[in-house]
């Protein structure tokens, strides 16, 4: 009887504790653990790491859907039965963006980020490698005033109702000197020991937009535009999404993140405990089937430290926590 005693009053102490973990703490890694089945978790953020930082990252606006381009089917491609397992970066191992992990900084630029992401390798991919192109997530962010509010938060299916409009120019991440307009936001540190500046998540306004490229740069800026001829959004049928990736490239993507996922390290992510912190935009580079769980592959703008290497895997068909409602994409004019 005592120790039965013990232990429910071990078990109130647990759950009142529960809604006071702090979200990057050893003890919420911990309860994540001992609850996921499909994922572990593990230390990707230093515990002084501000969270209003964190909560910045999430910039997908809630009216996000009534901005979306119209729903279009499968633009090219036939009914060649789909893989189980594919992964854009060995489909496309020629298309050097698709590798990449980009940082967004202190900045809700997520929105955008995944937008130009994709839109970079679907160059590539449609021109069969003959362009290799960054677009510019800073000329986005700063100059499509009707994506949304920039740092602040926005709406991807307008990022690539822009990019067929008014095009986008070039640019690399920052500090590369690449391109005509390189993203002016500094990554920031997620770890303990780094050596980037510390995510306050506090010092980071949206880009002042400037229809000129950075000095050195020997294209004009009305040059350097790059356009795209088609922006759509998908169904949310996920073997369309599928088909789609396997077709055309990356998409962009959109889902609510909850605090367990800022500790992800591998396996398929499902959510498991934790507050709600928002909408957020990712590229969708592949999917696959994970110890009998099936998965979309996803890539992160969080920096490369973050996650599996950047990336995570996060539950396919059942629409989890809004991943295949809000998936949009596009094809460049060549």
């Amino acid at each position: 009887m005592k120790r039965f005693v013990s232990l429910f009053l071990f078990s109130l102490l647990v759950l009142g504790l529960k809604a006071d973990l702090h979200p990057l703490s050893d003890e919420f890694i911990d309860l994540i653990n001992s609850k996921s089945k499909t994922w572990t978790a593990g230390r990707n953020f230093g515990e002084n790491v501000s969270m209003s930082y964190i909560k910045k990252l999430m910039g997908v606006l809630p009216d996000a859907d009534l901005h979306k381009p119209p729903v279009l089917e499968l633009i090219g491609g036939d009914e060649e039965q789909l893989p189980e397992n594919f992964d854009a970066r060995q489909q496309w191992p020629h298309c050097p963006t698709i590798q990449e992990i980009r940082d967004q900084g202190s900045c809700g630029s997520c929105w955008a980020f995944g937008a130009v992401e994709a839109m970079s390798d679907r160059i590539c991919i449609h021109s069969n490698g003959k362009t290799n192109v960054h677009i510019s997530s800073d000329d986005l962010v700063s100059c499509c005033y009707t994506c949304g509010m920039g740092c602040n938060g926005g709406f991807p299916g307008a990022a690539w109702h822009y990019w067929v409009r008014k095009g986008l120019v070039s640019g690399g991440t920052y500090g590369s000197k690449q391109g005509c307009r390189p993203y002016e936001i500094p990554p920031c540190e997620h770890h303990v020991n780094g050596t980037r500046p510390s995510c306050t998540g506090d010092d980071n306004k949206t880009p002042k937009c400037v229809h000129q490229c950075e000095q050195g740069y020997t294209i004009s800026y009305p040059k350097d535009k790059h356009f795209g001829s088609k922006a759509y959004s998908l169904s949310s049928n996920p073997d369309k999404i599928a088909r789609e990736i396997f077709t055309n490239g990356p998409v962009e993507g959109a889902f609510t993140v909850y605090a367990d996922l800022l500790n992800y390290k591998t396996g398929v992510y499902q959510h498991t405990t934790g507050a709600m912190l928002g909408g957020h935009a990712i590229r969708i580079i592949g999917f696959g089937v994970e110890n009998n769980t099936p998965y979309w592959l996803v890539a992160n703008s969080w920096n490369s430290d973050w996650g599996d290497n950047g990336t995570f895997k996060i539950l396919r068909g059942k629409n989890h926590l809004g991943i295949e409602s809000g998936v949009v994409a596009g094809l460049p004019k060549l």
